[in-house]
């Protein structure tokens, strides 16, 4: 029994290496038809400004949201901690290399994750089970190109943006509670401020965001085109696409900040 029980591990943990190189396969495909389609005509740009406008302007209110309330809690746990050593000058600083390097684009690429990733395959995988996708290959139109590739670009545009907008609001935020709230003089904040925030700050930032953005795209609309038996598959996908934005986003941030702390 131990010995047919050990075979059964063995013979489980190689289907699963089997069938996450499979989806390695599958994926790199997917991202290969991309480079493939970017620059082949017919450019489709009614539907890339479509795209646009939902994963960027549909989502200012949560970022800007999301970014009044990060500067502002961290300007003031910033504030005590700094505090207890006298440096509380350096409030201004700390808040916005923080947000520049990691809190604007890690938060911004889980928020576009959660809510326009989720949409991308939930609208995708709805064309697919209604047979809309095999539709559009019947009338000669590549699904793909329809489909992926404005989502694709106007996530990689998008997220960026965001980030942008969300490191100005959390600034303004951490700014309002250092200044006004814990009364940190103006003038030290904003000489601290300068003294020690650089470009290559907000680069590193930008540089994280269009990767996310171009991540969290091409997995919600892989697992769009992978939904299955109906709407519980859509459901699925969905899910799916969610999970594994949200974990590519926080993984890669890892390996992305140890490359260009390197570089910038």
């Amino acid at each position: 029994m131990p010995i047919k029980t050990g075979a059964g591990l063995i013979e489980k943990f190689g289907d699963s290496i089997l069938r996450a190189i499979e989806e390695t396969g599958k994926v790199t495909l997917f991202v290969g038809q991309f480079f493939y389609w970017v620059f082949r005509p017919p450019f489709r740009f009614r539907l890339l400004f479509a795209q646009l406008y939902f994963i960027g302007n549909k989502s200012l209110f949560i970022i800007c949201l999301s970014g009044a309330f990060t500067g502002m809690v961290l300007a003031y746990q910033t504030y005590f901690g700094f505090k207890i050593i006298s440096v509380d000058s350096l409030v201004g600083p700390v808040v916005a290399i923080s947000l520049a390097r990691e809190l604007a684009p890690v938060l911004s690429g889980l928020i576009v994750a959660g809510r326009a990733g989720a949409a991308m395959a939930a609208q995708i995988g709805t064309m697919k089970v209604t047979e809309q996708v095999d539709a559009l290959e019947v009338m000669g139109i590549d699904s793909y190109q329809y489909l992926a590739l404005p989502r694709i670009i106007a996530g990689t545009l998008s997220l960026p943006m965001l980030t942008i907008i969300f490191l100005l609001v959390g600034n303004l935020g951490g700014w309002l509670v250092g200044t006004k709230a814990l009364m940190i003089d103006e003038t030290m904040y904003f000489s601290k401020l300068g003294e020690f925030m650089f470009l290559a700050d907000i680069y590193q930032g930008v540089i994280k965001s269009i990767f996310f953005g171009f991540s969290i795209a091409v997995i919600g609309t892989y697992f769009g085109f992978e939904v299955k038996r109906g709407a519980e598959g859509v459901g699925k996908g969905t899910n799916m696409a969610v999970v594994w934005g949200m974990i590519f986003v926080l993984i890669s941030d890892y390996f992305l900040t140890s490359f260009l702390i390197k570089i910038l």
